[in-house]
């Protein structure tokens, strides 16, 4: 059974900026769902192959540098992928 709580937060490099969670699951989901090779994701968002891996290789929020994690979030955005936080809908 996964947990549906919200992944956690993760805090930039930036003093007192915080970026949202993202895990592996959703990582894989949203790049399956858009037809992306993690070598194409990768890519897009300037991050090595084997970071993307790491990334992916978790169910729960990667151990990451945080700006990595927010370049990929950024870029499935970018990409027409929305992520909701736990009990929000999208109109």
């Amino acid at each position: 059974m996964h947990d549906t709580a919200a992944p956690p937060l993760a805090h930039d490099e930036r003093p007192g900026h915080i970026v949202a969670g993202l895990t592996g699951l959703q990582i894989r989901a949203a790049r399956a769902i858009l037809r992306l090779s993690a070598a194409d994701l990768a890519k897009r968002c300037g991050l090595s192959y084997a970071a993307v891996q790491r990334a992916e290789a978790v169910d729960d929020m990667p151990n990451m540098q945080s700006r990595n994690l927010a370049a990929i979030k950024a870029t499935l955005e970018e990409a027409g992928v929305v992520f909701l936080e736990t009990g929000e809908t999208k109109n």
